[in-house]
């Protein structure tokens, strides 16, 4: 096992936890928030950029390095972290979710997915093994194994599929991995399974015990915010926490808000991604301590105020609401920069001030203030 969880502190009201994680390119703090850097770059901003605003590990996605510009390219440029030049964590996605989100041109069957490169229709089939295989090339810090991953609600006889293939394929990833160690491949590379089961609390249950039995780094849970409630997110969170294993790092994949990232940190998680700081950035939506703003309303072109008082970002420091209402109006390219550099330090200030919050022992109070400014009441847990 090349990545050890530590656990630092525990919250006494809440499942909430701080802990360090070691991995081959340094110790880094959870709870956190990776950017996702979906083809060896996180939209509009730089790897020292990154670095700048504490990013510790960033997501680059199997699928799509792949396709463009191909594994052996990376591979023979130095691995990912030297063709990107990113001295810290990479996290690889196996390339599941891409082929759940591009189902149309992508087709699972009991021995992985058939799926259609949606830059030039041609054919590929990933498997547990060939998707290891080109992390091998990657050589990220961190490898996630293929899963089975369907749209929520879904049929009970999905869901039963999604399971049963899943734990199929992360046996025959464990074992593959472990084989591909004994010759002395992916020595520095470490491999976390993927829990699935919908919203079913039973189905959650049966697939996270069953991995756990099995030698996996870390354990994630897939499948969720793919259309349940929030809700129904944190309530599936919540019910097969106590059956992942506490002494390894758990993830929750895809998600989200700021909302999300409070109430699953409330329920014990340690790791996030989501492209949703980015994304939302390029249209127009910007995430403050008070809530989110959208820069296309009328009212912020004349603003002279920074987009967040209380932030410090460089966009905060040195532009007003109404220069990035011009920027955005205009169409320019900066705009997209300035808005992705704030609401990326927002996430990750916000993960830094739970952190905080957990190992000083005042999480609830942290999260009670959180909603507060929203001007809302913190949801029961």
């Amino acid at each position: 096992m090349v990545v050890n969880y530590e656990l630092v502190a525990e919250d006494r009201k809440t499942g909430a936890r701080a802990g360090l994680l070691h991995t081959p390119h340094g110790v880094f703090k959870t709870p956190m928030f990776m950017p996702v850097g979906t083809q060896a770059t996180v939209k509009t901003v730089t790897p020292e950029e990154l670095e700048e605003m504490g990013a510790q590990i960033i997501l680059s996605n199997t699928y799509h390095l792949f396709l463009r510009p191909g594994t052996e390219l990376i591979h023979e440029a130095g691995e990912l972290h030297r063709f990107m030049n990113w001295n810290k964590g990479i996290l690889t996605d196996s390339g599941g979710f891409q082929a759940f989100s591009l189902s149309k041109i992508s087709k699972p069957d009991e021995n992985g997915i058939k799926f259609k490169s949606h830059i030039d229709g041609s054919a590929h089939y990933f498997t547990p093994r060939s998707v290891l295989d080109t992390q091998y090339d990657l050589n990220s810090d961190i490898m996630m194994i293929l899963d089975d991953l369907v749209a929520l609600p879904a049929e009970k006889k999905r869901v039963e599929l999604s399971i049963k293939r899943t734990i199929k394929w992360a046996r025959e990833a464990i074992d593959y991995h472990k084989f591909k160690q004994s010759k002395g491949e992916g020595l520095t590379q470490n491999i976390f399974g993927i829990i699935q089961g919908g919203t079913d609390e039973a189905a959650r249950k049966f697939c996270a015990e069953a991995l756990c039995e099995m030698p996996f780094d870390g354990l994630a849970i897939g499948g969720l915010s793919v259309g349940e409630s929030n809700q129904e997110m944190y309530d599936t969170v919540q019910a097969v926490m106590p059956y992942i294993d506490a002494a390894r790092p758990r993830y929750l994949m895809g998600v989200g808000t700021p909302e999300d990232l409070v109430e699953n940190v409330a329920r014990g998680v340690d790791m996030f991604d989501c492209v949703m700081p980015t994304r939302n950035a390029r249209n127009g939506t910007l995430f403050t301590s008070f809530g989110k703003i959208n820069i296309k309303s009328a009212k912020f072109a004349t603003d002279r105020a920074p987009i967040d008082p209380q932030c410090d970002c460089y966009a905060c420091r040195n532009y007003s609401r109404a220069y990035l209402s011009h920027l955005y109006r205009a169409g320019e390219l900066t705009f997209f920069r300035l808005a992705s550099l704030h609401n990326l330090h927002y996430y990750l200030n916000l993960m830094r001030q739970m952190r905080e919050a957990i190992t000083a022992g005042e999480f609830e109070k942290f999260r009670r203030n959180f909603y507060a400014k929203r001007g809302k009441d913190a949801p029961s847990i």
